[in-house]
């Protein structure tokens, strides 16, 4: 198995073609819509925001995958625009982009999977969408520039496309796993502004997928946060060819396959955190010797949303105190006098209270790029890695300008 993230070396699978253009929704006049399509159709599975305010392309992609029982043939990205709070307008407006695409591609419109990112509560426009359509049919094809252009088009306020892939062989033949992902602000477990498509030329059933799927994203997507807000436009589509000939009930493939999906699920995850609005420093947070897995995330959950922790790692800050308080506020039961810390090999805080340790040393670790912090319950055997970031200046700066 591989697993690369080279654009030389990225593995394309087969049945899928590619494409983009710009429409004018971005005011940048950057590309704004994008296009995957299956020609001869896809198995495929998603996961969406738990947020309760969701937008209308999720809601008719919902329908969309009842009706077609699983099967999709095309997939429609625009940027620039959520589609999100715009009520009956925005469903019907939705459902008319698939109903045009699916013109252009002559079939049913439930094979069109429709997602939009951008701004939320303005008005979508529609017919600036339905008109860049048969140019975005027009450029579609099968290969690497074709994907990288799809990859680029669903930005927003990403500074780099976030793509991996991996594959393996069963017997002489080869399956290709190749994601591509936007987000990098509203970034928080179960899932954020963040739109993720894995494409596959394995042969699967959808309900398959499903359960593949959903087992991934709790161990990748739902273990990051940037800023602790959840979107209303989350998406993670996984769709599969069949094109490799290469199902999921051989011997052996259903294994490589979820370690396959796993590894590029989890690099998208974390390019997206490297890309995190602003941010400067990525952090590895383990949350070690708790009584359950969903206790491990929600303490980790309460330090990675602390503007008082994020913004002391902001500026290479060992304030443990931050983090002890943050462990202690998190609603779970711990007892203070079991927990310790580390920041690295610097254990700064040995059962609830200060440990010496070098606090210069400590300081010049937090100012790399990527560091690591480790909490210590003294609760029992479950263990967590969540992968977040700090809080700078700069997120201020971008998301308060954002809509003008």
């Amino acid at each position: 198995m591989s697993d690369t993230g080279s654009h030389k070396e990225l593995h394309i699978p087969g049945g899928f073609n590619w494409s983009s253009a710009t429409a004018g929704i971005k005011a940048s006049g950057r590309p704004d819509l994008a296009l995957a399509e299956a020609p001869r159709g896809a198995s495929a599975a998603a996961v969406f925001t738990s947020n309760r305010v969701v937008a209308a392309p999720i809601i008719v992609d919902r329908a969309n995958l009842i009706k077609s029982k699983g099967r999709m043939r095309a997939v429609l990205v625009n940027s620039g625009n959520a589609n999100c709070a715009t009520g009956e307008a925005g469903i019907a407006a939705a459902n008319e982009c698939c109903a045009a695409l699916a013109r252009e591609l002559e079939i049913a419109p439930e094979f069109v999977f429709p997602s939009s990112t951008g701004i939320i509560g303005v008005p979508f426009p529609v017919a600036t969408v339905v008109k860049g359509l048969p140019e975005l049919v027009v450029r579609r094809n099968s290969g690497l520039g074709a994907a990288l252009s799809f990859a680029d088009a669903i930005l927003t306020t990403d500074t780099v496309p976030k793509i991996a892939s991996s594959a393996f062989k069963a017997g002489s033949d080869k399956v290709s796993v190749l994601g591509m992902a936007k987000g990098s602000g509203m970034i928080h477990p179960n899932l954020a502004t963040m739109l993720v498509y894995v494409f596959t030329d394995v042969e699967a059933e959808p309900r398959e997928l499903q359960k593949l799927l959903t087992h991934v994203v709790s161990d990748t997507f739902n273990c990051i946060s940037v800023d602790g807000d959840t979107s209303t436009n989350d998406t993670v589509l996984v769709m599969a060819s069949s094109h490799s000939g290469v199902g999921l009930h051989e011997r052996g493939v259903a294994k490589k396959f979820a370690d396959a999906l796993r590894k590029v699920c989890a690099s998208l995850a974390e390019q997206i955190i490297r890309d995190g609005e602003g941010s400067r420093h990525l952090i590895r947070l383990w949350i070690e010797q708790a009584r359950s897995r969903d206790e491990a995330m929600q303490i980790a959950r309460s330090i990675a949303h602390s503007p008082l922790v994020k913004t002391a790692w902001a500026g290479a800050d060992p304030n443990w105190g931050r983090l002890l308080s943050s462990v202690g506020k998190s609603g779970v039961a711990v007892d203070p006098a079991k927990v310790s810390i580390w920041i690295g090999k610097h254990f700064v805080c040995r059962n609830g209270m200060a440990n010496p340790y070098d606090e210069q040393a400590a300081h010049k670790y937090m100012q790399e790029r990527e560091y690591e912090v480790r909490v210590r319950l003294g609760r029992g055997k479950a263990s967590l890695q969540f992968l977040t970031c700090d809080l700078t200046t700069e997120y201020v700066h971008i998301n308060a300008d954002y809509s003008t």
